[in-house]
């Protein structure tokens, strides 16, 4: 062990994220703003209607609902006994031990890299009717791509309950013309009848169906960062579970009241042809012929903004992982600093601004198209590392109530997540199967193994790193996973590793 004079001792204002500015509904406009609502009615319920051809979407949100609500129930469990912003990673240090954890902190970085530069490709064909309405035409998606990205940068720069006001505002008016699509759809039907066909078992549990479950869960990603903003919130034993679960609940009763209503307006028939045909654009002609145009241009500008959003949340949720990774010097140093006025993760969300201008100008400078190569392909890839990070997080639960009691009852700490462990790695096999399909690429395309490969690689390299801690730098080893107390266990260099540091 080292001199305690050559230890690196932080600044506890340096590392730490301002305390008490969330509360339970701007935790909710955060994980609300990652799941997109409008871009997921809009683009992945046509996509899973026209490209998988199974009418059961509707139930599918359902059936992915229950099973998320059961991994919340051991995933909240835990978050009254471990504050961390890191979540997944500081979870899965604590269950299945540090090395995991690290490899888990790799896959995130990935996963939600993927997730919010991959947003930067889309929000130029976003912005083509709103621009081409006010302009007569729009710019390269490039521009748009480096004007949202200036303005998700400098957000990130702000006071974290600044942010959440923005997306306040954003979400609101984005689920309010959702409903009132809805009420238009709902008001006229096809054939002058309203049908639950949609709902029926049958029209789910059918060749495809693992396709769509998958597309389903996709969705749903966002809802799991409520933990990520626990530091920050001002009652997180009880902010952390409400956000969680209400946002299980909301996210559900949207995706699939609105991709019911869709069928009623279509017909439940003609659904799978329709959406083929007019994709995206779907739910703005049936808007534009139940609502007229003005409907239309608010609904295109809201779904412009619900990306932008989705690009907000995911900024933030992925600066406070490099920033939890920082703070316990499993990335350098620099990485855990918060800025003194805002208590912003400041370097966190520089490294992730220039990540996202670099992938901006790469794409624009080769021609790529920023539509399929990278937000489609990003999305998918992303969605697929997350769904890995709530499988393992949901084990990681389960091994450390086994090891700590913890006082929660048998069925938060055993039973509820052990069901959800069951039924998750059910999905990520239907995942992998149909991982060609997701991609809309050839079932022998090199694609359709080596995005997935990303993961193991990333969690391979990422444990080999945690042992590479564990002997050459006991002393950062023994905080992994700590969070806002890894401050304190720096100073304690000299004292000799526990029995639980050495795991």
């Amino acid at each position: 062990m080292p001199p305690t004079s050559t230890v690196d001792r932080p600044s506890n204002v340096s590392e730490a994220l301002a305390r008490g500015r969330l509360g339970i509904p701007s935790v909710i406009f955060f994980v609300l703003s990652a799941a997109a609502p409008l871009t997921v009615v809009a683009g992945v319920v046509t996509t899973g209607y026209g490209v998988i051809g199974v009418t059961g979407i509707p139930l599918a949100f359902l059936v992915v609902a229950a099973v998320l609500a059961l991994f919340s129930v051991g995933y909240v469990a835990m978050s009254r006994q471990v504050e961390n912003a890191g979540a997944f990673y500081a979870y899965i240090s604590r269950g299945l031990g540090r090395p995991a954890g690290v490899g888990a902190a790799w896959v995130a970085l990935v996963a939600y890299n993927a997730l919010q530069v991959g947003l930067y490709g889309t929000i130029g064909v976003a912005a083509e009717p709103v621009l081409d309405r006010l302009f007569g035409g729009h710019p390269h998606w490039s521009i748009v791509a480096l004007v949202a990205w200036a303005l998700v940068g400098l957000l990130g720069l702000l006071r974290v309950d600044v942010n959440g006001l923005v997306l306040a505002a954003l979400l609101v008016a984005e689920i309010v013309v959702i409903l009132v699509f809805d009420l238009g759809q709902l008001g006229n039907p096809a054939d002058g009848q309203v049908s639950f066909a949609t709902f029926a078992p049958d029209n789910l549990f059918v060749p495809g169906v693992g396709a769509v479950l998958v597309l389903a869960i996709l969705g749903f990603v966002g809802f799991e960062s409520a933990v990520v903003f626990s530091e920050e919130s001002k009652d997180p034993k009880r902010t952390v579970p409400l956000a969680t679960y209400l946002s299980v609940a909301i996210i559900a009763a949207l995706y699939a009241l609105s991709s019911w209503t869709m069928t009623v307006a279509v017909g439940p028939d003609r659904i799978v042809a329709e959406a083929g045909e007019q994709s995206v654009g779907l739910i703005f002609n049936l808007a534009a012929a139940h609502l007229g145009d003005t409907a239309v241009t608010i609904g295109q500008v809201l779904f412009l903004t619900s990306v932008l959003a989705a690009m907000i949340s995911f900024h933030n949720t992925t600066a406070r992982y490099t920033f939890a990774l920082g703070r316990e010097r499993v990335l350098p140093a620099v990485f855990g600093q918060t800025s003194p006025r805002s208590g912003a993760p400041r370097a966190a969300s520089l490294a992730q601004s220039v990540l996202g201008l670099l992938v901006i100008l790469l794409y624009a400078v080769n021609g790529w198209d920023p539509v399929v190569q990278l937000f489609f392909w990003g999305g998918t890839t992303g969605g697929f590392g997350v769904l890995l990070l709530i499988a393992t997080t949901s084990v990681a639960v389960i091994a450390y109530f086994a090891r700590s009691g913890g006082g929660e009852n048998l069925w938060r700490r055993a039973i509820a997540p052990g069901l959800a462990t069951i039924a998750l790695v059910v999905i990520i096999w239907l995942a992998v199967s149909n991982f060609a399909n997701l991609l809309g690429v050839a079932p022998d395309s090199t694609l359709r193994w080596a995005l997935p490969a990303v993961y193991p690689v990333a969690a391979a390299l990422g444990v080999i790193w945690g042992l590479v801690l564990r002997n050459s730098r006991p002393d950062t080893y023994a905080r992994i996973g700590l969070g806002a107390a890894s401050a304190a266990a720096a100073v304690r260099a000299e004292a000799p590793a526990s029995v639980e540091a050495t795991r």
